[in-house]
């Protein structure tokens, strides 16, 4: 059966790319509605998000002009060093040549054309229209192409087995009681039990979820505690700048994670974590970002806390055996635009509640 929930859109997936490959200005070539909210998120993340505006005359007779417009006006306004534009649903059912009309533009600054909509039943396909055409333009290289092709599988992959893709409807929820939560974590900690805390989160979400990691250390800082971030230096540039500045800010306040993955790894990272955690021998686990890639063979007999910013990912979270979940509603609006650590609503409760006491 189809997925009967909303899923992410191949539209938004481009967006996000773009900005990851250091696009200034992306173009959505459609009505000014299309990705509203994204476009707005995004654009507090430091790229501009413009939109030709194609309004109901111009799906049948086209829309080339105003995009050939809109780009003249871009590189006059904003002088950005790359441009992107960005397919969507109208202009992809009337036809719209994308390349065509960034040669009619004229304008000089590298720009790629991304023809996409958003009727893919898995959004990846964004991120793959996006890096093909950056692989032919020189931004990145054909073997990252392939590196992130493979790591896109592997993200599928994750969500299809044990994720919020597992069935055709889940249930949102918000999950346990933080305070509950944090307490019995910090009794945990407390107690002298071994433990594991493990980041495995994707892209920019690790700005909130690393502050997880450091409230338990904050809390508990003598407490028999594996830290592990997946932070290795890897991927787009935004990916790669943003896991030197977490991994600064996690140093600077005084937990030097061992390091496992990379910030666009977080789908194929499951299996390493996994034998991390056997050979750890941990009796209790904070698992925070995806902690569902991790296979449920390898965290069985242990308890469990998982902290995710998915409500439908609750549920499937459960069945794995995970005994407490908690959601970070908000997480992901908080981590755009940001280059430093953001307190998260856990990490806070939690450091109100000490070992000991």
């Amino acid at each position: 059966m189809k997925y009967m929930q909303p899923r992410p859109s191949s539209i938004v997936a481009a967006l996000y790319t773009a900005r990851d490959l250091g696009v200034d200005v992306a173009v959505l070539h459609g009505p000014s509605g299309c990705s509203f909210k994204h476009a707005r998120l995004l654009e507090e993340d430091g790229m501009r998000v413009l939109t030709t505006s194609l309004a109901d005359h111009e799906f049948i007779f086209g829309g080339q002009e105003p995009l050939e417009n809109v780009l003249r006006h871009a590189e006059e306004a904003f002088a950005p060093r790359r441009m992107a534009v960005v397919g969507t649903c109208v202009s992809m059912i009337i036809g719209e040549d994308l390349r065509s009309a960034v040669a009619g533009s004229g304008v000089v600054t590298p720009t790629i054309a991304i023809d996409i909509h958003a009727g893919y039943p898995e959004n990846i396909e964004g991120v793959i229209a996006t890096l093909e055409p950056a692989a032919e333009a020189g931004w990145i290289s054909a073997e990252e192409l392939e590196r992130q092709r493979f790591l896109l599988g592997k993200a599928n992959e994750v969500e299809r087995l044990r994720g919020a893709a597992c069935k055709p409807y889940i249930e949102p929820s918000r999950g346990d009681l933080k305070h509950l939560v944090a307490r019995r974590l910090a009794d945990l900690a407390g107690s002298g039990t071994r433990g594991i805390a493990i980041m495995n989160a994707k892209k920019e979400t690790a700005y909130m979820f690393a502050d997880e990691l450091l409230a338990l250390h904050d809390a508990c800082p003598d407490a028999d505690v594996c830290y592990i971030a997946n932070l290795e230096s890897r991927g787009l540039p935004k990916v790669r700048e943003d896991a030197r500045r977490i991994l600064a800010g996690m140093e600077v306040r005084g937990v030097s994670p061992e390091l496992l993955g990379a910030l666009d790894e977080y789908g194929a990272n499951g299996e390493a974590l996994g034998r991390r955690i056997v050979q750890s021998a941990p009796e209790f686990a904070l698992i925070v970002g995806v902690p569902h890639a991790i296979p449920p063979e390898y965290t069985e007999g242990i308890e469990c806390i998982s902290i995710t910013n998915g409500p439908r990912q609750v549920e499937p979270l459960r069945d794995l055996g995970h005994r407490h979940v908690v959601v970070e509603v908000d997480l992901h609006p908080r981590t755009l635009g940001v280059t430093d650590i953001v307190e998260s609503e856990f990490g806070a409760i939690l450091r109100s509640m000490p070992c000991g006491q």
